[in-house]
């Protein structure tokens, strides 16, 4: 039996899980499993991790007008929508690079909006926001944090934050644990999910995005930030247990 639940773990990661997660996956299914004994089955099962070795960033080359570094490094946050926290990564489709652009909560390190393009522009990073935004509720007093990219820096990115009325802080030239949990995203998606040699088409790479953010990493993936839960589950504990003490207040 618990083979088959190491098994069905391994299968729904898409092979990525090590025994740490495969052990956390089975045990939120309700069986109780030790990431040793995980570990020996996947042995004995022949199950092993196609994660890749770490990817490097490239700093940022020219500094603009850039904001202070109000988050600096302070990315444990107490509730859902008072940090987020952005970046763009790149991705091979066949014939040329996509560009991803990626908003996530730091509450629950849970990703809330995202785009794909053929450009890295500023259009780009917007459209990312605007889908967060939206899909959280339109909320008020929100700090955004980002690089020091050239879209982030834009005019026009810029009126976008001050129209939402959304705080905007930026990491320090070429620092990049200013802003270390986009980083560690990108290197789970590209470690996880994504094929050595990237996808065939940018529609192809377009679903899988979304097929990993919407399903296996927030639904599924445990997260060591939110003690072995994926992050819609870390966010629907904490609205649970928020409703209960407004309830009792």
């Amino acid at each position: 039996m618990l083979k088959e639940k190491v098994r069905a773990a391994f299968k729904v990661s898409e092979g990525s899980a090590g025994a740490r997660t495969i052990a956390a996956i089975v045990t939120q299914s309700g069986t109780s499993l030790s990431r040793y004994v995980a570990s020996n089955l996947m042995r004995e099962l022949a199950l092993l991790s196609c994660q890749q070795p770490k990817h490097r960033y490239k700093r940022a080359k020219q500094e603009s007008s850039v904001e202070p570094n109000l988050l600096a490094r302070q990315f444990k946050v107490s509730f859902p929508n008072k940090v987020w926290c952005g970046d763009i990564t790149y991705v091979w489709t066949g014939s040329r690079w996509a560009y991803l652009a990626v908003v996530m909560d730091l509450y629950a390190r849970k990703p809330v909006g995202w785009a794909m393009s053929l450009s890295p522009d500023s259009e780009l990073i917007s459209k990312a926001f605007i889908m967060a935004y939206e899909l959280r509720g339109k909320p008020k007093g929100v700090m955004f944090h980002s690089d020091q990219g050239s879209q982030y820096t834009s005019l026009k990115y810029r009126r976008l934050l001050w129209r939402y009325q959304i705080q905007q802080s930026m990491s320090r030239r070429g620092n990049c644990w200013d802003n270390a949990p986009m980083e560690r995203f990108f290197r789970s998606f590209k470690t996880e999910w994504m094929p050595e040699l990237g996808y065939r088409t940018f529609l192809e790479a377009k679903q899988a995005v979304t097929d990993y953010i919407v399903g296996y990493y927030s639904q599924t993936r445990p997260h060591q930030h939110n003690r072995m839960l994926p992050p819609n589950k870390a966010e629907e504990l904490y609205w649970k247990n928020y409703k209960t003490v407004a309830s009792f207040t």
